[in-house]
């Protein structure tokens, strides 16, 4: 600003009511009121700009409504020429309904006078007593009906009047409505450009220190440009414009090791990865899938076809998925299995405990960045794990139950531990966010001590579902008992606020004896790390003291892997996802690798996998009707019926906990080894 300008205290006003405001880059924004007058802003940071725009955007809305109450002709102006026609017709309508029941009424009332008239001159004639007083009751009859009848049109001519005195200021409420109806689309339309803007911004910012020239990279590599560990934070929007030309790099342009990686391409068909892949799946592991397509999808699109519908019936497109199933991210809970190994290897319980809380924690690292869901379970549907010989572990999962949905998982390990759960999955739709409540017990036992752990999983939450970023955060706490020895350890995950200075995704937890006293405090994050403290006797347990000396004895318990490169273009699986879904010899007609509308969707043939997917899930409601109609005709003729019972587990009272869950009752490993598959369901 000039000398001159300083002297002035304000250079020209906006009407905020027909002011707009628009963003141009991380700092600057834009108010204009049409052309005749532009302000270009400048604020100090991103996030200060965008505290101005959404101040000027509250004020805006408040003076529009300001505008709209005190100007009562400018509404009605405001009101377009087909309203103002269509009421006018319904009052002309209406109007001419009332002079219809008005000649209705004349007719009535002279009818009814001359019908009166005859039966008076009928009581003056010499007519036997009882036919005088017939004639009496038809008379007063006639006169309640004519009295009826004028009721009737004076209440229309009030209605009409009624209506005609209220027309216009119906007329402006309605108006009034379909603009802040208007005006709201608008405003979620530029939050999403906002938010398009800024997401193009940042990969752009991001990807330009990968423009120097590499050594190692090929040509289709530069289409593809990989973001390193500073794209981590970044997720692809599925709910905004994809680029028009959609390349997906060959499966050999991010190796990471020297052998081949059959079924990374996604131009191979569905037969030749059948054909190719379980040859190098037992000694090699692969490494990478094929990128994910950027498709468009317009959210509003499916959701206004939802209404009114359940929401377990709706049938959503592949392109909220990721392309395993529900089944393989419960086996992911034991990426970490390590933690469980040196669990098994510890003399003390309360030592021991701290490590299945490490584990219980690092169950839940590979959901930072996955926004996208699983793949929901058929009904018979199965994933078997078999690590014996490289982890000591193996690992089978079973969809048991499909209303509600519900999967039964047992692993077990040649190092001294068995992990086994029962999961139903409930889930809540808030409007901005998805809260999902795992239900069911999971059960660690360890074979040398007897010690035997359960614990429940806490509330998973997807916030801006409808526009913004898709994050997720968990909350709640868990408790893990020992119910051998009485030790407990609480964990408390702490919900994210914008408003805490404290760390993101913090997690703290104590362990005690069974009369109380902590032992260890653990300390960290749900998505990084724990650590662990001793607190050591003679010092407070919450003194400082005590807290400098469980600073000295500090052990970190956990860690989390880095993802593997070129994640972000790979649902943000880790190198335990990606390895999964790749085929393998020898398993069950019924493993989760097998289902082919999965298969497809990782292969990038998003179209085709959407198809494949309501045909498999139709032929699921077929077997279902069938159960239900076999039910009903056993019912009918007293026969007894055996419901639905799972292939590889079976329902039992658990002795530890009280309640009815799904356990292992074995024979799978051994039908694997035989290659016996006759009892498993036709699903896909």
């Amino acid at each position: 600003r000039s000398k001159a300008e300083m002297r002035h205290t304000c250079r020209g006003t906006i009407n905020l009511a027909t002011a707009n405001i628009t963003v141009e880059d991380s700092c600057n924004f834009i108010i204009s009121n049409g052309g005749a007058q532009t302000y270009h802003l400048k604020a100090s940071s991103e996030v200060e700009r965008q505290r101005w725009v959404t101040a000027l955007e509250l004020a805006k809305a408040k003076a529009v409504k300001m505008l709209a109450e005190s100007d009562e002709s400018d509404n009605e102006e405001s009101v377009s020429q087909t309203d103002k026609t269509e009421l006018q017709n319904t009052l002309r309508t209406l109007s001419s309904k009332v002079e219809d029941l008005s000649t209705c009424n004349d007719l009535i009332a002279k009818h009814g006078t001359a019908l009166q008239r005859s039966l008076s001159e009928l009581e003056t004639l010499k007519l036997p007593a009882e036919s005088n007083e017939k004639i009496k009751q038809v008379n007063e009859r006639a006169t309640l009906f004519r009295i009826t009848s004028n009721a009737m049109i004076n209440a229309c001519r009030d209605f009409l009047m009624l209506a005609q005195t209220h027309s216009k200021k119906w007329q402006k409420s309605l108006q009034y409505e379909r603009d802040q109806r208007i005006r709201l689309e608008e405003t979620l339309e530029q939050l999403a450009k906002q938010h398009n803007h800024l997401e193009r911004a940042f990969r752009g910012a991001t990807v330009l220190p990968a423009s120097a020239p590499r050594s190692g990279g090929s040509a289709k590599d530069e289409c593809c440009p990989g973001k390193g560990d500073l794209s981590d934070e970044d997720d692809d929007n599925e709910f905004f414009d994809a680029p028009e030309i959609i390349t997906v790099p060959e499966s050999m342009g991010h190796k990471r090791t020297g052998s081949n990686i059959s079924g990374a391409s996604s131009d191979l068909s569905l037969d030749e990865q059948y054909k190719h892949q379980p040859e190098d799946t037992k000694k090699e592991k692969r490494t990478r899938i094929p990128n994910k397509p950027n498709y468009s999808l317009n959210l509003w699109s499916i959701m206004k076809n939802c209404i009114g519908k359940e929401l377990s019936k709706i049938p959503m497109p592949v392109n909220f998925n990721e392309p395993l199933s529900m089944l393989q991210r419960l086996t992911e809970d034991l990426e970490y299995h390590e933690l469980l190994d040196r669990a098994a290897k510890c003399e003390s319980s309360l030592e021991q405990l701290c490590y299945v809380a490490a584990f219980t924690v690092s169950s839940y690292s590979t959901t930072v960045f996955r926004t996208s869901k699983p793949f929901n379970p058929l009904l018979g549907e199965t994933f078997e794990l078999d690590r014996l010989e490289e982890n000591g572990y193996r690992s089978l999962c079973e969809q048991v139950s499909h209303h509600p949905p519900a999967a039964a998982h047992h692993a077990h390990s040649k190092h001294g531990w068995t992990l086994r759960q029962e999961i139903k999955i409930t889930s809540k739709f808030r409007g901005k966010y998805i809260s999902i409540m795992p239900l069911g017990t999971i059960h660690c036992i360890f074979h040398s001590s007897g010690n035997h752990y359960t614990w429940k999983k806490v509330t998973t939450t997807v916030h801006n579902i409808i526009v913004g970023k898709l994050w997720i955060d968990q909350s709640g706490e868990i408790e893990i008992i020992n119910h051998k020895t009485g030790d407990k350890c609480n964990l408390k995950f702490v919900p994210y606020s914008y408003f805490s200075r404290d760390v993101a995704r913090k997690v703290t937890g104590e362990v005690t004896d069974p009369s109380g006293k902590v032992h260890f405090v653990l300390l960290g994050t749900w998505d990084e790390k724990m650590d662990c403290f001793k607190v050591l006797p003679g010092s407070g347990e919450n003194g400082a003291e005590g807290r400098q000396r469980a600073e000295e004895s500090q052990v970190l318990l956990w860690k989390r892997n880095p993802l593997p490169k070129n994640a972000e273009n790979m649902y943000y699986f880790s190198e335990l996802a990606l390895t999964l879904n790749a085929l393998e010899s020898g398993t069950a007609p019924t493993d989760s690798r097998l289902r082919p509308d999965q298969r497809l969707m990782e292969n990038g043939r998003w179209d085709e996998a959407n198809a494949e997917k309501q045909r498999l899930e139709e032929k699921q409601r077929i077997s279902r009707k069938k159960r239900e109609a076999e039910a009903m005709k056993a019912t009918e003729d007293g026969t007894p019926y055996d419901p639905y019972k799972a292939l590889w587990f079976e329902r039992k009272k658990d002795p530890v906990t009280k309640e009815l869950a799904h356990v292992y009752r074995g024979g799978y490993w051994e039908s694997k080894e035989k290659q016996d598959w006759s009892s498993c369901p036709d699903i896909f």
